[in-house]
């Protein structure tokens, strides 16, 4: 094979013939002889057990596994002359489905197809009378001649693969046959002593019962062992990333004693929880290593993730250095801007009149931001005289430099491409510490995949004083003055002091105005309660009187209720 691994031979040197080689490649995109053999069966077909017709999906390329009931040719009149059809109904002994085939296709499958036949048949399922039916579905016939061979037929499992409309699963299987035998060259990824400690197959046992099957028990030993090597491998891959980040240097952030973290948590009216306290000491112990901090914390709305990623913010400005919070809306960065600054208070007025000995300068950048204020901030950030910047995408277009970063935070970081993270990471001198945060439940495939390079740091704890969350469904449409009772209790908290959040499934964007803009008035005196942030504010900001758009609201919901 003039020294080309055997699973790398491209299948146009196979003896598969030049034309289903072409297809595999333009139409499953598979071109080496590897690709083949990582083509898995979706499925498997017990021709003892005829697989189910009562659910197949309309307008879909399926492949089925049926007996002829019965066959019949019809003869009709067409606009070029008599012509004739054939019609095969086929039944899995739950469901039937009709087979048709016209013109000259007729006479081989009448052929084939009597009653009794059992065979593979594959097609895109169309309506046609109300009844589900294939129109020239290709097929493959089943069969077994001496009693053995009925039986081991009859128990024999069926490989149904991934097709299209250009290469059955049929076609697969045969073109798998010819390339199998190189499956004993695969090279295993999976070093020996992990595959018997798990007790896994090798690599080309897997690959030979994954296709051929001799019973259940195969597929389930041969997907085990599959499931290992993309896990396996994406593992190995995070497990170098890692440690090619610990090679890394990075400034060491340790707080100052008697610094403006020291005067922050002085001035809190509430005591930090048992989880705060202990991701913290987690994050400042990362801090202090001359090695760049990964590190993602997880925590429900509410939990105080703000709160830690804050402290450790005024840490690394504390130590000389800035620090940098990446949202992934404008909406968002505002909302992370003004709470940063109100949680501050005289801290976050850096440079100004009436600001604290320790302070720094909190600042907000935006794409959407006016020139005069975007060069402010620029200046800020390249100074140093900003030790805190919240903002969207901007903080990574090239003209943003700064001083000294020291740590970026990330908030959702599933909403940003790795590339997006590592370009604002590749604005400090020297690589800055990393954390990111998320409110979102990470399943552990999505963990391994999006956050595998961070270690986990999870706030599992409300603060103490919080009231449970009582959920409520509105019938807003058929019942509207439950809307209204709902905008009244709005009112009501609002006026013994409390916040309301309305929580809205959009921004409101320029598609909505296009939308707006061609309703007629009618649709829009029927239209339901507005949907996009801008359009409840605007509503809620306009004063008491049919703050929802409902007529028959009359809660008097005040400008001061925040809409996120």
């Amino acid at each position: 094979m003039g020294g080309v691994p055997a699973l790398d031979e491209p299948l146009s040197k196979q003896s598969l013939g030049p034309a289903t080689s072409k297809v595999l490649a333009e139409a499953l995109d598979l071109h080496t002889v590897g690709d083949l053999l990582h083509h898995y069966p979706r499925r498997y077909a017990e021709r003892g057990e005829l697989t189910t017709l009562a659910d197949l999906p309309l307008d879909e390329h399926v492949t089925v596994v049926a007996q002829v009931a019965d066959a019949r040719v019809l003869t009709f009149n067409g606009s070029k002359g008599r012509g004739q059809r054939l019609e095969v109904t086929i039944t899995d002994g739950s469901g039937r489905l009709q087979l048709v085939f016209f013109g000259k296709g007729v006479h081989k499958p009448h052929h084939d197809l009597l009653p009794g036949t059992r065979a593979m048949f594959a097609g895109k399922v169309s309506l046609f009378n109300r009844r589900l039916q294939l129109a020239h579905p290709s097929y493959e016939l089943l069969r077994g001649d001496s009693d053995e061979a009925v039986d081991t037929w009859a128990g024999a499992l069926i490989p149904i693969y991934p097709a299209t409309t250009k290469m059955e699963s049929w076609k697969i299987a045969k073109a798998v046959d010819t390339v199998l035998p190189s499956a004993g060259d695969a090279v295993d990824p999976l070093p020996p002593a992990l595959r018997e400690g798990r007790g896994l197959l090798d690599l080309p046992d897997a690959l030979h019962r994954i296709h051929r099957p001799r019973t259940k028990a195969d597929i389930a030993a041969a997907r085990e062992r599959l499931k290992w090597d993309e896990a396996f491998v994406l593992q190995v891959a995070l497990a170098r990333r890692r440690h090619a980040d610990t090679q890394l240097s990075a400034v060491a952030r340790k707080p100052s004693p008697g610094g403006i973290l020291d005067a922050f948590d002085a001035k809190l009216p509430f005591t930090l929880t048992d989880g705060q306290t202990k991701v913290s000491a987690e994050i400042f112990d990362d801090l202090a290593t001359e090695h760049p901090m990964h590190r993602l914390l997880q925590g429900e709305v509410g939990s105080g993730k703000t709160m830690v990623a804050l402290r450790a913010m005024l840490a690394v400005v504390d130590s000389g250095g800035q620090a940098a919070m990446l949202a992934p809306t404008e909406v968002l960065a505002q909302q992370h801007h003004r709470s940063v600054v109100e949680m501050m208070g005289e801290l976050a007025e850096g440079g100004m009149l009436g600001g604290a000995e320790r302070a720094t300068k909190v600042v907000l950048l935006t794409g959407s931001m006016g020139a005069a204020a975007r060069r402010r901030a620029l200046l800020d950030l390249v100074t140093g005289e900003a030790g805190i910047v919240i903002g969207t995408h901007a903080l990574i277009e090239d003209k943003v430099q700064f001083h000294d970063l020291g740590l970026v935070v990330v908030d959702e970081q599933h909403r940003f491409g790795v590339e997006q993270r590592d370009a604002l990471r590749s604005k400090g001198k020297q690589p800055p510490h990393l954390l990111v945060m998320t409110a979102t439940p990470i399943p552990r495939t999505v963990a391994m995949t999006v956050f595998g390079d961070l270690e986990t740091s999870v706030l599992d704890q409300l603060p103490a004083g919080r009231s449970p969350i009582a959920s409520h469904v509105v019938p807003a449409a058929d019942k509207p003055h439950f809307l209204a009772r709902a905008w009244e209790r709005v009112r009501e908290e609002v006026g013994n002091g409390h916040q309301a959040y309305v929580v809205c499934p959009r921004i409101g964007d320029e598609e909505d105005q296009k939308k707006k803009s061609k309703a007629s008035p009618e649709d829009e005196a029927e239209k339901r309660p507005p949907l996009a942030v801008l359009d409840v504010a605007e509503k809620l900001g306009a004063g008491p009187s049919r703050a929802c758009g409902s007529p028959s609201c009359t809660a008097a919901c005040t400008p001061t209720t925040r809409t996120t």
